[in-house]
């Protein structure tokens, strides 16, 4: 056989059921050897598209997706896709064709040295010199794709090498699993725990990677501490739950208040990516006890009091037997909620149009079940969504906040209902953001995955303008046109839906569930509310 098919060999061992990528003259090899797998490829529109169908599907299953490109321009366009992934801790392995090694000491056609490239924006990364290197790459790269905390890893595979002979077989896996903390530094932070006054959790995305939403609720119970989630930490807590605050990282708001009341933070699988600790704890001065399978960045206002490092599910089991059960004085915290609450429900009944913010988050959650899937792209919607969509089921609302890449939501439905097909999918996205990979609309179609697009239509890039208008009270090139929606969406094969009155959403959502078929819905916002929500909170005073 030849490497190509060696390196098809490996990922089957590894259990991998799709590729995703755009095929190309340097990678032909391994194009030809996965039509004799079990692998399905997903041929994409675009590479970077492919990174985020790999990323998703690899975020939900827990397995790393895979992408693949060819050199020069495929492998850059694939670069922020795998990017992105890594920061959003996302397991993924990126494979790219490259040029031979015969020509690779000089100038030559699209070569640039990937390796090189890639290494900012991955946990490891190699050339492959010699098909015999392939078990071990393909085993190594799964492996540290996988394990915590997970991210994306490189493979560049030259055209020379791809289409060698060669022998050899896969390696056979093995699992790892993380270490617990020391029985002296649970103490500790039980300790820390009972001594507190006012203690808060904050829950990041590694409670649901470690699968520990049972042990965050028993503490939160046991304990009475309140939590707040992270953008990508939402759903860790259910929203139903009376200690759950919802999410932070939108700047000041009521929570705000309950981080300034707070004497220590207790962050469990938090990323500093999503949240930078300056924003809630500015004084620098409230202990943080870190829970987490890394030991904690060095920020000067992330004053860590305990690292408590390794297997976040088992460290909180451990820590729940260890701490005092308690009835703190939640008072504060009730309040919190309940402000949250009101402004969740505050346009329940709202028929005005263009439809507010809060009105089309209010339809979606109400017409869709607790385990369906939204996916949202980045803009001024993912703001709202953050804030006040609320998810009772971790992976739920899938937000990406590390990278944060525009163009996110279509293609990770993709993934997402490749990985869930028994699941309603819905990716909410603004027209900025979509028109950046509208592109895989035909991918959807063509592969018949009944996902939904929910366009909050603006006819401007929503966030940046928002922003220009807090600092400048002023505005600067967002503004933009657009196509006729209903037409492109089903010149992509999709059905086509638009929302023309404040009170149609929910029944038009309801009718694009039962078609179970690629459905767009075209629903115009009303992003007035941005400034007025800006304003509202501008008006908070802690005491």
């Amino acid at each position: 056989m030849n490497a190509a098919q060696l390196l098809i060999q490996c990922l089957e061992n590894e259990g991998v059921e799709y590729m995703f990528g755009v095929p190309g003259e340097e990678n032909i090899d391994v194009m030809d050897a996965v039509l004799d797998s079990s692998i399905q490829f997903v041929t994409a529109r675009h590479e970077t598209s492919a990174a985020f169908m790999a990323s998703t599907y690899g975020r939900l299953t827990g397995k790393p997706g895979v992408c693949l490109a060819t050199l020069g321009p495929g492998a850059t366009n694939l670069l922020t896709g795998v990017a992105n992934a890594n920061m959003d801790h996302c397991p993924l392995i990126a494979i790219t064709g490259q040029a031979g090694l015969d020509r690779q000491h000089k100038e030559s056609h699209q070569y640039y040295d990937l390796v090189d490239i890639y290494e900012p924006v991955t946990k490891w990364n190699a050339q492959l010199k010699t098909g015999e290197m392939i078990p071990e790459a393909v085993r190594k790269a799964y492996k540290l794709a996988s394990e915590e905390k997970p991210g994306a890893t490189h493979i560049d595979l030259p055209e020379d090498i791809a289409e060698s002979e060669v022998e050899g077989a896969p390696l056979p896996i093995s699992r790892s699993t993380l270490p617990t903390a020391e029985t002296s530094v649970i103490q500790e932070a039980a300790e820390a725990v009972n001594e507190a006054h006012f203690p808060l959790i904050l829950a990041g995305n590694g409670v649901t990677r470690a699968e520990a939403s049972e042990e965050l609720q028993e503490l939160t119970e046991k304990a009475s501490i309140p939590v707040v989630h992270s953008f990508m930490g939402k759903g860790a807590l259910s929203w139903k739950h009376e200690h759950n605050l919802f999410a932070a990282g939108s700047g000041t708001d009521y929570i705000t208040c309950g981080f300034s009341k707070a004497d220590l933070i207790i962050t469990i699988g938090f990323d500093m990516a999503e949240t930078p600790p300056e924003s809630w704890n500015p004084s620098g001065r409230t202990p943080v006890l870190h829970i987490d399978t890394d030991t904690a960045e060095i920020d000067s206002h992330y004053p860590v009091k305990v690292n408590v490092v390794g297997n976040i599910r088992e460290n909180l089991a451990q820590l729940n037997t260890s701490i005092s059960r308690q009835k703190r004085d939640l008072s504060w915290a009730e309040n919190v909620r309940s402000q949250m609450l009101e402004d969740m429900n505050a346009h329940n009944e709202d028929d005005s149009f263009p439809l507010k913010p809060q009105k089309i988050i209010s339809d979606l959650r109400r017409t869709l079940n607790d385990e369906d899937i939204v996916i949202s792209d980045v803009g001024a919607h993912k703001m709202w969504m953050s804030r006040l969509y609320p998810a009772a089921l971790p992976n739920t609302c899938l937000i990406s906040n590390g990278l944060a890449s525009m163009g996110v939501s279509v293609p990770g439905a993709v993934g997402a209902k490749l990985a869930h097909p028994d699941k309603t999918v819905v990716a909410v996205c603004g027209d900025g953001a979509l028109l950046m990979t509208e592109a895989e609309m035909e991918t959807a179609a063509r592969l018949q995955l009944p996902i939904i697009i929910l366009l909050w239509r603006d006819e401007g890039y929503g966030l940046i303008e928002w922003h220009q208008k807090k600092k400048f009270e002023r505005t600067s090139h967002i503004g933009f046109g657009n196509p006729d929606f209903s037409k492109l969406a089903e010149a992509f094969g999709f059905e086509s839906l638009r929302v023309e009155k404040g009170e149609a959403l929910t029944e038009t959502l309801e009718h694009a569930i039962s078609l179970n078929k690629p459905v767009f819905i075209d629903c115009p916002v009303d992003y007035g509310e941005n400034m007025k929500l800006t304003e509202k909170l501008n008006t908070i005073q802690c005491d």
